[in-house]
C-alpha cells in the first residue's frame, strides 16, 4: 500500500488526538459530550477546535490522494504532498493549542496548499 494511503489513516485519527487533549484535565461528561466541550475554555477549548478543523481538512486531502492515484500521478509525487499535509496538520494542532494565530495560520495554508497541490497533479495528468 502507498505511503499516502497511510498518511489518510493517520490524518484520520489525528482529530481523535485532539479530541482526547481537550478531554484531558477535566471531569469528562460522556453522557453529554458535545454540551461539555462546548463549555470548554483555554486550551481545552483549542483543542476541541483543532480537532473540528481536523476533521473539515480530512475529506478533502482523501479526495486529493485517491483522485491522484486514479489519475496515475507517480506515487513519489503523492506520498510528497502527503507527507507535507500531515507534518503541517500536526503543527496547526499544535500551534491552535499554543494560541499561536499566525503560526497555525500559516501551518494551514501549507497542508491546504498540498491539498491542491494533489489536484493539479491530477489535473495535469488527464
Amino acid at each position: 500500500m502507498h505511503f499516502a494511503f497511510w498518511v489518510v489513516l493517520i490524518a484520520a485519527v489525528l482529530p481523535l488526538v485532539w479530541a482526547m487533549v481537550a478531554k484531558s484535565g477535566g471531569t469528562f461528561d460522556n453522557h453529554a459530550p458535545r454540551a461539555y466541550l462546548a463549555k470548554l475554555s483555554g486550551w481545552r477549548q483549542r483543542a476541541q477546535w483543532a480537532q473540528q478543523n481536523a476533521w473539515e481538512a480530512l475529506t478533502p486531502f482523501a479526495a486529493g490522494v485517491i483522485i491522484a492515484t486514479l489519475q496515475q500521478v507517480p506515487p513519489e509525487r503523492i506520498d510528497a504532498a502527503a507527507l507535507t499535509f500531515l507534518l503541517a496538520r500536526i503543527a496547526h494542532g499544535v500551534l491552535y493549542i499554543a494560541d499561536q494565530a499566525t503560526l497555525r495560520s500559516l501551518a494551514w495554508t501549507v497542508g491546504f496548499g498540498s491539498v491542491v497541490y494533489t489536484f493539479l497533479l491530477a489535473a495535469h495528468r488527464l
